[in-house]
This record gives structure tokens, sequence and C-alpha cells, in this order.
């Protein structure tokens, strides 16, 4: 007999499910009037109205209008450091980051204008430019603490002469303080993984599909990037 999932846990997944939807209406509606307009000329009434919401529930979700252009978010982030860290005991921790990335990024092929358009608008805005790269540091960090935690190369002990600085702290809070420098260089090729598949896959997006490029280059660098012996050819769309 099929267990039925339990009215609270329905009910706070469907809950969540709308609050991203509104989520990345708000940032949609952002992103294509900034595109028209130039992100200068957005207010926040304009967006809330693109998006059919109220000015109030825009507030809810962002605190300043700005925030609204910046696509990494608190939310995102956290599903992948937690597909990082429930990924089962037997898969790498290279596999556990590109399977956590593939999830959160399953339904890119239906928002790449929106990534497009975001380009462009922060291209023109400096300011935006910089509050983008500063979250997404921010959530670099956050997955190189999750991988730290996962692979536990995120904590070392504690020298004489760091003692004399500072009290040592417990394994955990070191870990989450100072992951590794192997975390670290993961979490970071992660992203530029992304990065990659994305501005790949786009000029070719009619003859590519995007889990196809993104499965090849984690088969890439799964193998340690070795030098192909001539140009591969690009995946077919299955």
């Amino acid at each position: 007999m099929q267990r039925m999932p339990e009215k609270g846990t329905a009910t706070s997944g469907l809950r969540e499910r709308k609050k991203q939807a509104t989520r990345a209406a708000l940032r949609e509606a952002a992103v294509r009037l900034a595109a028209e307009h130039g992100a200068e000329n957005v207010t926040v009434e304009a967006i809330s109205e693109a998006a059919g919401v109220s000015p109030r529930t825009f507030f809810n979700y962002f605190d300043s209008r700005d925030d609204a252009f910046v696509m990494a978010d608190a939310e995102s982030g956290a599903r992948v450091r937690r597909g990082v860290l429930e990924a089962p005991a037997g898969v790498s921790p290279l596999e556990a980051l590109r399977d956590a990335l593939a999830a959160e990024l399953a339904e890119i092929e239906q928002r790449h204008e929106v990534w497009s358009l975001h380009a462009r608008v922060l291209s023109a805005s400096p300011h935006l430019l910089a509050r983008s790269l500063a979250a997404h540091l921010a959530d670099e960090l956050g997955l190189a603490e999750a991988l730290a935690e996962r692979t536990g190369s995120g904590s070392r002990p504690c020298s004489p002469s760091a003692a004399d600085r500072a009290p040592c702290a417990s394994g955990d809070e070191r870990r989450r303080a100072e992951p590794g420098l192997y975390p670290r260089l993961l979490a970071a090729v992660g992203g530029a993984a992304v990065r990659v598949a994305v501005e790949y896959w786009c000029p070719r997006q009619d003859r590519l599909a995007f889990t196809d490029v993104f499965r090849q280059v984690f088969e890439h660098l799964a193998a340690g990037l070795p030098a192909p012996p001539e140009e591969p050819e690009e995946p077919e769309r299955r």
C-alpha cells in the first residue's frame, strides 16, 4: 500500500513552491523592466505591478529594489547545500555537487532568456554587478562550508601559534569558519562549471540540450581535465 504524504508536509511543500514562484516572478519582472528602461528607472511599484503582487508583498521577499536584481538568493543556495549534504555516502563530492547544481538548474532551458537579460542589465549597471558578485561570492563560501562538512576537510588542528592568537574552537566550528583548500576549490569550480555550461549552451540551444552540455562539463572535470587529442564533438540533443 502506498504511503500518502502527511498533510503538514504536503502543505509546507506547496507553500514553499508558491514562495519560490513569487520570488522568481518578481526577479523576472525586475530584469525585464530594467532591460527595457534601465535599472535606475525601475521602481518597486512597477516591479510589483508587473509581477501581479502588491509592493507590500515585494518587501516580504526583498529588503530593497536592488536585491531583486541579484539572481543568487539564500533559498537557492540552501537547496544546493542541502543537496550536497544529503547525497548518498557512496557519491563522490564532485558528483554530489554536480547533482545538487543540476537540480537547481532544472528549469534553465525555460528561463535562459531571463538569464541573458540579467547579464545585459548587470553590464549596464556597475553597482548591481558588484552587488551580484558579492552575493555569488558569499554563496560560494557557504557551498564550500557544506562541502567541507561532507568531506571533513574543513577543520584543522590548532597550532601553538594559533592558540596564542585565539582560543581553539570545536571541530565543527573550525570547519564552518574555515573550509579547507579542497572544498574551497571545488565550490569555485562548481560556479565556473555552471557559467561555462550556460555560456556555451546559449548560442547552441537550437541543437544542444543544456543537460547534456552540463553533464559533459562535469565529465571533463571528473577526468582531471586532460587535453583532448582533438576538438571534441558537440553532444547531440537527446
